[in-house]
């Protein structure tokens, strides 16, 4: 039976007069890909921020494998095992694969037993082991990012949050911007985290992606949830009735 890996209940965060989130509670499961849906300004970045450590809540609690995670900074969130890859990637397209793989946690060796350098060829060779547990396949590992294709980029982000033991990854809007057969890559990436244990939320706009590889959906709407169901009785019109708040809808 799945274990909830992430947990969190009654969660408000608060701007000035505005609430941006009112009582949320929202969980995921091992294994599971839930897509967090709704309008812009429903709350889904804001909740994601929360979990990620980059806001704190004002109220509720978050759990992750069983450790309250509301008051840690971005870096302890992430030493938990949580990755958030947010559409800009934050790669570096200078640099190559493995340097991207091993970014901020650069792999040194010493030349003549004196001068440190960067051990180009042990990142590539860690990159290359993690991109095959993708069945992501580059060229050459020595290209720099910006001659990548925009599914090749997604692919070493998510390949960089695997490396570094990512027991959930957050993806938003990982699609955008990108053509058909790359659209398609980055949902096969999603379904190989799956096939792996590793969680996924997914935010897109995109309710072909959703209807594609999602097992729950939660939709958000005006900082609470609107509706948490199982793909297999979701369509796309209850879907958006729930996005747009549309009074057909049957609670």
């Amino acid at each position: 039976m799945a274990e909830t890996i992430l947990k969190c209940v009654g969660v408000s965060k608060f701007f000035g007069g505005l609430t941006a989130l009112d009582q949320v509670d929202f969980e995921v499961n091992t294994g599971e890909v839930v897509a967090l849906l709704g309008d812009n300004g429903a709350g889904k970045s804001t909740l994601i921020k929360c979990i990620s450590g980059v806001y704190k809540p004002e109220q509720g609690k978050i759990t992750f494998t069983g450790k309250d995670i509301v008051h840690s900074t971005p870096a302890e969130v992430r030493d938990e095992g949580i990755e958030t890859i947010y559409q800009d990637l934050a790669l570096a397209e200078n640099l190559d694969v493995g340097a991207n793989v091993f970014l901020g946690k650069e792999r040194m060796k010493k030349v003549f037993g004196l001068f440190p350098v960067t051990d180009d060829e042990y990142m590539r060779q860690e990159a290359t082991k993690v991109l095959d547990r993708l069945d992501i396949h580059i060229p050459s590992l020595k290209q720099k990012l910006v001659n990548l294709s925009g599914g090749q980029r997604q692919a070493v982000a998510i390949a960089r949050a695997l490396y570094w033991n990512a027991k959930l990854v957050i993806m938003d809007e990982p699609t955008a911007a990108l053509g058909v057969p790359e659209q398609r890559k980055v949902l096969a990436l999603v379904r190989s985290l799956r096939e792996q244990g590793i969680p996924v939320i997914l935010i897109s706009h995109t309710m072909q992606d959703v209807m594609e590889v999602a097992d729950r959906i939660v939709v958000m709407r005006r900082g609470k949830v609107a509706a948490n169901m199982m793909r297999r009785d979701a369509t796309v019109d209850l879907i958006v009735k729930h996005i747009i708040g549309a009074s057909e809808v049957n609670e």
